[in-house]
Order: structure tokens, then sequence, then C-alpha cells
């Protein structure tokens, strides 16, 4: 039976901060993101079994720093996909700050989702069921799924028993580390969004 998961958000990329990327295509982590993601490896006790990513590319490339160090292949998990932002996907937040439903979005994570795309509470379903599944694997020890900040987010409220609303009260940082542990009693969380400085 798995035992620890970490969820590891990808490392630093050139429009964190000033783009809503979500599923964009080609969005590569830099150089910080590089050195956050080797330094966030030093925290990963006890060696992982399996290593795990989302398919977007960020992702992938900071799985396979991952991977590099504890000399383990990456799998592709689907469930671990960032949200289909839909309409909003690659605009900049000066310009979606301009949207009364980005506006709601924020407020009500609970009851709404961006035009065209994934509500939160679907996202937190998936993710959940994918972490459940997790549980129940009995050839997996230690795993690391690498995500993003919103499937990471969902995941952590589930397991702490808020709302979604509560969304901006839990931080993921890029390059940070959140950890559950897994007993027969369930899984519980250990640790949210640390951190290796530089």
């Amino acid at each position: 039976m798995t035992k620890t998961i970490h969820l590891i958000r990808h490392g630093h990329h050139a429009l964190l901060g000033r783009t809503l990327c979500g599923r964009m295509k080609g969005v590569e982590i830099d150089v910080i993101g590089c050195n956050e993601i080797a330094r966030c490896a030093d925290t990963i006790t006890p060696h992982p079994t399996v290593i795990q990513s989302s398919p977007q590319r960020r992702c992938m490339q900071s799985a396979c720093i991952l991977a590099a160090r504890f000399g383990l292949p990456v799998e592709i998990v689907p469930a671990l996909n960032e949200i289909d932002y839909g309409e909003w996907t690659g605009f900049s937040f000066e310009y979606l700050c301009q949207d009364p439903r980005w506006s709601r979005w924020n407020r009500q994570r609970g009851r709404s989702r961006p035009p065209g795309g994934e509500s939160m509470r679907s996202l937190q379903k998936r993710v959940v069921a994918h972490l459940e599944q997790l549980r129940s694997d009995r050839n997996s020890d230690t795993v690391i799924a690498v995500s993003h900040a919103e499937p990471i987010r969902a995941a952590l409220l589930h397991y702490s028993r808020m709302e979604l609303d509560a969304f901006l009260s839990i931080e993921i940082d890029p390059g940070s580390v959140s950890t559950l542990n897994v007993d027969n009693r369930g899984i519980t969380i250990t640790r949210i969004n640390q951190r290796v400085p530089a």
C-alpha cells in the first residue's frame, strides 16, 4: 500500500504571474524552475518508488529532473492535469481582472466555472479519485505526483475538509512540496507548500 504521496508543483516559468497558461502548449520551465525542482528533490524521503506527472510540458520537465535524481521513469497521468480554463486560456491576468466572470470565479470556486472550461468541483473529483486509487496500490510505497497549483489545492482542500471557496487560504508555490500520509484510516496532510530556499 502507498504510504506517502508528495504533491509537487512544477517549477517557475517565464509566464508565471502574468498569463493564465492553463493547458497552453509549449509552456516550459526556465533556469529558475530547474533549480527549484533540483532543490525540491532534497526534501523527498524516503526514496520514491513512483514518479507521476501531469501531461503539461512544464510538469513533465520538472518530473524528468526528479526522475534523473532518483533513477526512475516518469508516468504521465491525465488526472494530474491542470484545470481546463476554457476560453480564458492564454489571457493575461490584467485582461481577466476586467471580466466580472473572473471575479465571480475567484469568489465562488464551488459554484462557478471558467467559460467553456472545467469546474473546480470536477477537478477535485478527478484528482481525489486518483489519490484514492494510489492509496490502495500495493506496488508503490512513496509516490511523487508533479502537478499544478489548482489540482494540488483541490486535493488539500478535500483532505482538510474545507470548502472550495476557501482555495485562496492554501498557497502553492512553484517547486513546492505538499505531502500526504496514507494509512488504513485514510489520507492525512503532513506538510503544505514546503520550499527549499536558494
